[in-house]
């Protein structure tokens, strides 16, 4: 396959449903994200384990932004498999956690995945199919939001905007991580390299706009921070070093960041008030 014609992935219908993207090596662990490297050393091979723990620490650098979380209720929005709800109620001491996903397949999974968590921690871990535009849940019911690359899944960012600042309650926190574009122009090239956004399977929604539409739905003290440098060279490192793994897709992130398409960010927002 030519440099000019990118190889197709599956539908996010498809990457979700009976086949699993925790099953593609680039992905192992369970975690499905690109990780945050920024401890990995660089002067020895990365191993499975070590990309199976960098995933764990971009949840970690995620659940870091929350001034407080023990006891407080949480929500996780795209979820997937449930390891990094599970990872935040154990580390973090959260009253309780829910993940939520919209396929029904990865809620399944979820719940079997993490059974024996949510056993040794009855009634604090749940998992529920919801959308991030709808979210199942009562006004002012959470503290913590969190999300952790989903949020380029989102088809409808200024109505995610909202149902957060709906949900939160006063004084409550939004964190979330993902990749974005890094403007309007960068977003219209994007389909043209990496075949996730020429299938659909991700959106080129622009950080800036995601920021604002935060702020257009209620949200203070928005705050944006760009973390690339600890995600993409590392990253293609370990791709490079494995061999069935040194032609996939994913490469092309690295390209797509060292071009200025895009990056990865840290967001997080407030809801206004005192707790």
């Amino acid at each position: 396959m030519s440099a000019d014609q990118p190889p197709t992935v599956p539908s996010l219908d498809e990457i979700y449903g009976e086949f699993d993207l925790s099953h593609v090596p680039a992905f192992a662990g369970g975690f499905i994200n690109f990780g945050y490297w920024a401890d990995v050393p660089a002067d020895r091979p990365v191993s499975e384990a070590d990309r199976i723990g960098t995933e764990k620490e971009l949840y970690r650098l995620v659940l870091r932004r929350f001034e407080r979380t023990e006891g407080q209720d949480a929500v996780e929005v795209g979820c997937g498999l449930g390891l990094g709800s599970a990872l935040a109620l154990c580390e973090y001491g959260f009253g309780s956690v829910v993940g939520l996903d919209i396929h029904p397949e990865q809620v399944r999974r979820a719940r079997e995945r993490n059974a024996a968590v949510r056993d040794a921690h009855p009634g604090r871990l749940d998992y529920r199919r919801g959308a991030a535009e709808r979210l199942p849940l009562p006004d002012a019911s959470v503290d913590c939001l969190f999300s952790v690359e989903a949020a380029q899944h989102f088809p409808d960012i200024p109505g995610f905007a909202r149902e957060t600042a709906r949900v939160l309650r006063a004084g409550g926190r939004l964190a979330l991580t993902t990749f974005f574009a890094t403007g309007q122009e960068a977003a219209r090239a994007l389909p043209g390299l990496l075949p996730t956004y020429a299938d659909g399977l991700d959106l080129a929604h622009v950080a800036d706009e995601v920021a604002a539409a935060l702020e257009g739905a209620g949200l203070s003290d928005v705050r944006i921070r760009a973390i690339g440098e600890s995600v993409w060279a590392a990253y293609d490192r370990y791709l490079g070093q494995v061999p069935e793994l040194r032609d996939m897709w994913p490469r092309r992130f690295l390209t797509a960041y060292e071009k200025g398409l895009l990056d990865y960010y840290v967001i997080t927002a407030d809801r206004p008030g005192s707790p």
